[in-house]
C-alpha cells in the first residue's frame, strides 16, 4: 500500500461499483454507437430551429445591409459586438481546462476537458460570424489579413486593435482546434476498431492511422504538453486583445487600463459557467453520472465563485477610478450607467455577476445540481448584460447632448443572437452524436487511483487510518451510485 498516493480525503473522480476499463469504453461510446435517445432528438430539433432562425436573420442582414439592425449614428456598436465579445468569452474555459489544468496536473479535468474544448471551437465559430456580418461586405472579409490583393498597395492597419483581434482569435481557434483533435485521436481509433462497414472506413480516415503503440502514446503526450504550453498564453492574450478594442479608444467608460485583466477574468467566469451548463445536461442525458461527479461540479462552482469575485472587484475599481480621475465625462459615464435610462441593465449585471456567485460560498448550494445549473445560466445572462452595458451605455450619450440616442434592437438583432445559440447547440449535439463526449483514454487513467471502487477496496484492506475512513464513509451519501447498504457494508479491516 505504500505506493498508493491518492488521499482517502480527496473525493473520487469516478463513482460506481464494479467499473472496468471495458465498461468505461461502453458507457462513453453508447451515444456514438447507438441511435440517439429521445432527449437528444428533442434538444437537436429545438437547436436546429434556432439555427434556421440564424440563417434567416444573417441572410436578411447580408441582403439588406446592417441597417436592418437597430444601430444609429450615435450607437454604431450594439448587440453585434456585445454578442461577439460574449461568445469569445465563453470560448475561454475550454482552453483553460485543457491546457492550464493539464500543465498543473489536475486530474479532475480528465472527464470534462473534451466537452469544454468542443465548446471553445463552436463558441469561436459563433463569434466569428458577428465579425463577418458587421463588416457590411462579408465577401471582403479576407481584407483583415495581410494578403496580396487586386487593389495593389492596400494593406491592413497594424495599429488597429481590430486587426489584432483577427490574428489573436484565428490563432486561438487554430491552436484550440488542433489541441482538441489531437486529444480525440485515441478515442476515434477506439470507435474505428469497434465499427464495421462504411462507419469503420470513415473513422479510420479520421484516426490518422493511430495504432496505440508505446511510441505513439509517447508522441501523443509530448504533443499534448507542447500544445498546452502554446495555449496557456492564449488564455490571457485573446481576451486582453479583445478588451483593447475598447481600452485604446478615448471614449469615457472604455478608456481604462483595467480592461485587459478584467476581461480575462470575465471570460473565464462566463466560460466556466457555460461549461457547467453543458456538463450538467450532458451528465443527465448521456448517463455520465459516474464520470462527471459531484467533485467536478463543486470544483467548477468554486472557480465560478472566485472569478465572479474578481469581476466584482473590477466593477468597484471602475467606479473608484472614474471618481478619482476627476474627469467629469468619466464620472458622468458611470453615473449614467447606474441611474440613466439603461440602469436596469447595469443592475441586472451587478445582480447576476456579483451577487449570485457568492451563493457558492455555501456548500449545500455548491453541491446542488439544480441550483448550480440555474446559477450557471444566470451568470451567462449577467455576462451578456456586462458587455451590453460597456458598449451601449458608453455610446448612447456622448459629448454632444443633441446627438444622444437610445438603442432598440430589431427582430434581426434578436434573431441573430437567439439563432447563434441555436447554431452553437446544434454543433454541440452533433459532436456528442458522432464523437465521444468524454476522453476515454484519460478517464481510464483514473480508475486504479481515484475511483470510488478503488478507494473502497483500499479501505476494506485497512490501508487508511480509522478517522479518515469515517470521513470517507460520511461523504458517500452524495454519490448517485452508492446505496445505504453500501455505506453500512463498508467495514475497516482490523
Amino acid at each position: 500500500m505504500s505506493s498508493h498516493n491518492e488521499s482517502i480525503l480527496r473525493e473520487p473522480l469516478i463513482t460506481g461499483k464494479d467499473i472496468t476499463y471495458a465498461q468505461i469504453t461502453d458507457d462513453i461510446l453508447l451515444p456514438v454507437e447507438n441511435k440517439p435517445n429521445k432527449a437528444w432528438w428533442i434538444g437537436f430539433t429545438v437547436a436546429a430551429l434556432g439555427a434556421m432562425l440564424w440563417v434567416v436573420s444573417v441572410g436578411y442582414t447580408f441582403w439588406t445591409g446592417i441597417g436592418a439592425w437597430g444601430l444609429n449614428k450615435t450607437v454604431g456598436w450594439a448587440w453585434d459586438i456585445t454578442d461577439f465579445v460574449w461568445w469569445v468569452g465563453i470560448g475561454h474555459a475550454g482552453t483553460l481546462i485543457s491546457a492550464v489544468l493539464l500543465l498543473f496536473r489536475q486530474n479532475w479535468r480528465n472527464s470534462i476537458n473534451r466537452s469544454a474544448e468542443a465548446m471553445t471551437i463552436f463558441a469561436v465559430i459563433c463569434a466569428a460570424t458577428y465579425v463577418v456580418a458587421h463588416m457590411g461586405r462579408p465577401w471582403l472579409a479576407y481584407w483583415i489579413f495581410p494578403l496580396p490583393n487586386q487593389f495593389g498597395s492596400l494593406w491592413v492597419n497594424f495599429n488597429s486593435p481590430l486587426v489584432w483581434d483577427a490574428f489573436a482569435i484565428s490563432t486561438y481557434f487554430t491552436v484550440s482546434l488542433v489541441f482538441w483533435y489531437c486529444g480525440l485521436l485515441p478515442d476515434i481509433a477506439t470507435v474505428r476498431d469497434r465499427a464495421t462497414g462504411l462507419k469503420q472506413k470513415i473513422y479510420s480516415v479520421l484516426s490518422f492511422g493511430w495504432n496505440g503503440s508505446v511510441k505513439t502514446w509517447q508522441r501523443f503526450e509530448i504533443v499534448s504538453l507542447i500544445l498546452a504550453g502554446i495555449s496557456t498564453p492564449l488564455v490571457l492574450s485573446v481576451h486582453t486583445i479583445v478588451s483593447m478594442d475598447f481600452a485604446t479608444s478615448v471614449i469615457p467608460g472604455w478608456h481604462t487600463t483595467i480592461f485587459p485583466p478584467y476581461f480575462v477574468a470575465g471570460a473565464i467566469f462566463s466560460g466556466f459557467a457555460m461549461v457547467q451548463t453543458l456538463l450538467l445536461i450532458l451528465r443527465k442525458v448521456m448517463n455520465f453520472e459516474n464520470y462527471i461527479t459531484m467533485f467536478h461540479i463543486e470544483s467548477m462552482n468554486k472557480i465560478i465563485m472566485v472569478t465572479g469575485s474578481i469581476v466584482g472587484i473590477a466593477y468597484l475599481t471602475e467606479l473608484f477610478i472614474a471618481w478619482y480621475s476627476g474627469s467629469e465625462y468619466e464620472m458622468y459615464a458611470f453615473a449614467n450607467r447606474i441611474a440613466g435610462p439603461y440602469a436596469w441593465a447595469y443592475w441586472a449585471m451587478m445582480t447576476c455577476n456579483v451577487i449570485s456567485p457568492q451563493l457558492f460560498w455555501f456548500k449545500k448550494i455548491r453541491t446542488s445540481i439544480p441550483i448550480s445549473w440555474v446559477l450557471s445560466i444566470v451568470v451567462n445572462i449577467g455576462m451578456w448584460f456586462e458587455r451590453f452595458v460597456i458598449i451601449v451605455t458608453s455610446l448612447h450619450r456622448d459629448y454632444l447632448p443633441s446627438s444622444w440616442a437610445m438603442f432598440y434592437p430589431t427582430w434581426v438583432d434578436v434573431g441573430i443572437f437567439v439563432g447563434s445559440i441555436g447554431l452553437f447547440f446544434t454543433l454541440f449535439l452533433l459532436f456528442l452524436r458522432f464523437l465521444p463526449g468524454i476522453a476515454i483514454a484519460e478517464v481510464k487513467l483514473l480508475l486504479k487511483s481515484a475511483s470510488l471502487q478503488q478507494k473502497t477496496k483500499l479501505v476494506q484492506e485497512g490501508a487508511f487510518p480509522e478517522d479518515q475512513v469515517e470521513y470517507f464513509r460520511n461523504s458517500l451519501d452524495k454519490y448517485d451510485s452508492v446505496t445505504e447498504e453500501d455505506i453500512k457494508a463498508l467495514k475497516i479491516k482490523n
